[in-house]
Formats: structure tokens, C-alpha cells, sequence
């Protein structure tokens, strides 16, 4: 009974040591592969967080913005925003869309 369980251990054991060599060896290459294109296209933009797009701040995503021709308007008119073209989001200037500053 006991050489079972140590057979039964050792396997454990093995297996064990197995997933820990492959977690390391897999955070390896993938650090690798961040850092090469880190270098290729630099760092991920910090105001769109690398999407390129963010939430259109005129009209704060509504697609709409107020508009009157007068200065003190009897009637406001919604109308597209000009910024996002109705969208909600607009390109990042930070980066102009590409996702990396």
C-alpha cells in the first residue's frame, strides 16, 4: 500500500511541476512578444487606452448637441455632433487612431 502511494505522489508530483514549468515558460513568451511589439509600435495610448476611439466629449455621447443661430436663443435645436458625426465616439488625438502613442 505504501509503494502505491508514493508511485501515486511521485506522479502528482511530476504533474505538478509540469504545469509550473509550462505557466513560466508560456509568461516568458508572451512577455517576449509584448515587449518585441512594444518596440515595434511603441507604448499603447494613455487617453484611449489603445483602442484608438474614445467616448465623443462635445456631446458626451448623446450624438446630439443644443444649437440656436442666436445668441440668446428663444428655441435651442438638437442637431448632430459635428465632432463624432453622430457616432458617440470620436479618433483619439492623442494617437489619431492607431492605439499606440
Amino acid at each position: 500500500m505504501p509503494s502505491v502511494l508514493v508511485g501515486l505522489l511521485r506522479v502528482v508530483g511530476i504533474g505538478g511541476m509540469a504545469l509550473v514549468i509550462g505557466s513560466t515558460t508560456l509568461n516568458a513568451v508572451v512577455t517576449t512578444i509584448e515587449k518585441k511589439n512594444m518596440v515595434k509600435h511603441g507604448k499603447p495610448c494613455g487617453i484611449c487606452k489603445g483602442k484608438g476611439f474614445y467616448m465623443c466629449k462635445l456631446c458626451k455621447a448623446s450624438g446630439t448637441i443644443k444649437w440656436s443661430p442666436l445668441h440668446d436663443p428663444v428655441a435651442i435645436n438638437p442637431c448632430r455632433c459635428p465632432t463624432c458625426d453622430g457616432n458617440f465616439i470620436q479618433r483619439c488625438l492623442n494617437c489619431l487612431g492607431c492605439g499606440y502613442a
